[in-house]
């Protein structure tokens, strides 16, 4: 009999870690009877008792795992190092908040069966706020064309990932890894699978402004040449106008020297425009040093401070 994997990242998911748990043993006891399953809980270091919660779904079923981490590693490389840990014949991740449909499993399921290495879902329409699903749409646009990768548009990594691919991902040895970036870079045979995204079942959302600005940045530095290209050919640029500006300026002066004003005004306005733009391309090299930085240091993506369930049989990778 094959084996499912079903690998799911929380962190203060203490409403929706129950009926999580059932809603997928509920799935394969009525529509994947044909198919063993595992179910991965990898949980990001949550203070609001969902680790006690976690702890008595292990006891009243053994399919179901648990990792806690020491602490929270982010938004990326727990959900990373999750799929890693599991030891099905494929792995479905999906969000524990019920955006991510529990119901299309079989789906990706019968696209595996049929030849499939990954299946990914896009969203086509969301629940979510219309300001961010606007804000979201944008930067998809952006990053599409602006990568060296073509990006897989409103993917978040919901989906199912063959063993094979897994393989491939424990290979990579990278600290920081973008999955959505490193699955539209090296995935094969995929399938995309639309749906609509629901809203959250129960809880808050603990995306901000700041995390979503590191998966941005992530993504930017990690995918994509265009900054530091417009930063060099801004940067010719303005400064062979400004070379011309300033002969322009000093030959007028030489010969009008006596009626052609100072202009300080104008001048201040061109350093404050220049320094402006001098610092925003500062930052964005900064951006891209960080990421060296953090992928030099060959930091692990989680340092686990408890497995439970995994007593008969081990996984691969622990990085």
């Amino acid at each position: 009999m094959k084996k499912i994997s079903v690998m799911i990242p929380c962190y203060n998911e203490k409403e929706n870690v129950v009926p999580m748990s059932e809603a997928i043993d509920k799935l394969f006891k009525n529509e994947l009877k044909r198919y063993d399953y595992e179910l991965l809980f990898i949980d990001n270091c949550s203070t609001d008792g969902t680790k006690d919660l976690l702890r008595q779904i292990c006891k009243k079923n053994k399919k179901v795992r648990v990792i806690f981490n020491a602490r929270n590693f982010g938004q990326f490389n727990s959900p990373y190092h999750g799929l890693l840990q599991t030891t099905g014949e494929c792995t479905v991740g999906l969000c524990c908040d019920f955006q991510d449909p529990v119901e299309l499993i079989p789906k990706f399921v019968e696209e595996w069966e049929n030849g499939a290495k990954l299946v990914c879902a896009i969203k086509e329409e969301s629940k979510e706020n219309k300001l961010m699903r606007f804000f979201r749409n944008c930067y998809y646009k952006v990053i599409k064309k602006l990568s060296n990768v073509e990006q897989i548009a409103n993917f978040t990594g919901f989906g199912l990932y063959s063993k094979e691919f897994l393989e491939v991902l424990r290979q990579l040895d990278d600290p920081i890894p973008f999955l959505r970036g490193v699955v539209a870079e090296l995935g094969y045979k995929r399938v995309d699978v639309p749906y609509v995204q629901n809203k959250r079942r129960a809880g808050k959302t603990h995306n901000n402004f700041f995390s979503l600005y590191d998966g941005a940045m992530l993504s930017f530095t990690s995918y994509t040449k265009a900054g530091l290209r417009i930063a060099t050919f801004l940067g010719f640029i303005l400064s062979a106008l400004s070379l011309v500006a300033a002969l322009v300026y000093l030959v007028l002066k030489l010969i009008y020297w006596d009626q052609f004003p100072a202009g300080m005004i104008p001048v201040l306005l061109v350093v404050s425009v220049l320094g402006s733009v001098q610092l925003f391309f500062i930052g964005l090299l900064g951006e891209y040093i960080m990421s060296i930085n953090q992928r030099v240091m060959k930091r692990p993506l989680v340092v686990e401070e408890e497995r439970i369930n995994f007593d008969t049989e081990e996984t691969g990778n622990n990085d």
